[in-house]
């Protein structure tokens, strides 16, 4: 029986250490039958040079510009490479595997025809035994997505068995290509998060299944705090949320609460001396709801 061809796919932008890092990491994956291709987002380092140098049988398409996340990995997935191949895994090029991720993961997706996602169970780099993600959930009624066991300590509690989840995140992602022709690509509007939870809806919306798969296993060089702090990921959390929202027809009253928290926060920020320090994010809080209510989409530069 042949073995499933899957090419995988990193997006980089200014991230050359990182994506070194995950590629040498992919270079002990025991998996047999699997290409990579890296997406350069306009990198102003030594990005592109040095992949090639260090990894010639990578494949390096160059899109001159910044994409984002979608941008990068939507030119990937019209690829040449990805018309012949069963399988697409998106990965985080701040990611490392360990070297079975990718059997375990295209085991689990070949057992059922139906199941369409697959991810593993993501650690943080810095605290190896600590989960950033073990799937994604949605709580409909509040309008909010979360992490699966975020920040628990991985005491075996997960098990073995693969679970149900509403998505898993887009840091590491593997669709059946056959779904991709179903369902289309990566929405644009996004440029970058909650991209990979709307996509998933529209998954399962389709008939296909999303599954976490627990013994399969990355590490991931995220900051939360770092994340937090900035403006920029604040815009696109705020404004791709209620577009996340409205494109998987939540209700009217979820959405107006959403606005109303957001709100109440802006408000908050704008009054109490201990917030002052946020007047970056509450200005890009404000654009993220105005720009969501004019219909202003994909990559917007906040200053």
């Amino acid at each position: 029986m042949k073995t499933p061809q899957v090419v995988i796919v990193l997006v980089n932008w200014n991230g050359l250490t990182d994506t070194l890092a995950c590629l040498a990491s992919l270079e002990k994956v025991d998996y047999p039958n699997y290409q990579t291709i890296v997406i350069d987002n306009g990198s102003s380092d030594d990005s592109v040079e040095q992949i090639r140098i260090h990894y010639p049988k990578v494949t390096l398409f160059e899109t001159g510009e910044n994409l984002g996340f979608v941008g990068g990995n939507n030119i990937a997935m019209q690829h040449p490479l990805v018309a012949k191949t069963d399988y697409v895994l998106l990965l985080n090029n701040d990611t490392e595997v360990a070297p079975d991720f990718l059997s375990l993961l295209v085991e689990v997706a070949q057992s059922d025809k139906k199941i369409g996602i697959v991810g593993p169970t993501i650690y943080y780099f810095d605290e190896p035994k600590t989960i950033w993600s073990a799937g994604g959930g949605i709580d409909w009624d509040k309008g909010m997505t979360h992490m699966v066991n975020l920040n628990e300590l991985d005491e075996g509690q997960l098990g073995d068995t693969p679970r149900s989840m509403y998505f898993v995140t887009g840091c590491a992602l593997l669709i059946k290509r056959s779904v991709i022709k179903e369902v289309g690509l990566l929405d644009p509007r996004f440029f970058a998060y909650y991209e990979e939870a709307e996509w998933c809806v529209r998954t399962t919306q389709a008939g296909f299944k999303i599954l976490h798969v627990p013994s399969a296993r990355i590490w991931h060089k995220i900051s939360i705090v770092a994340r937090e702090a900035s403006p920029q990921v604040h815009y696109y959390m705020v404004r791709n949320r209620l577009l996340f929202l409205n494109l998987t027809q939540a209700k009217l009253s979820v959405m107006l609460s959403v606005l109303g928290r957001n709100l109440m926060t802006l408000i908050s920020w704008s009054i109490k001396p201990k917030w002052r320090h946020k007047a970056p994010q509450r200005k890009a809080m404000w654009q993220a709801i105005l720009d969501y209510m004019r219909g202003r989409f994909g990559r917007v530069d906040i200053s």
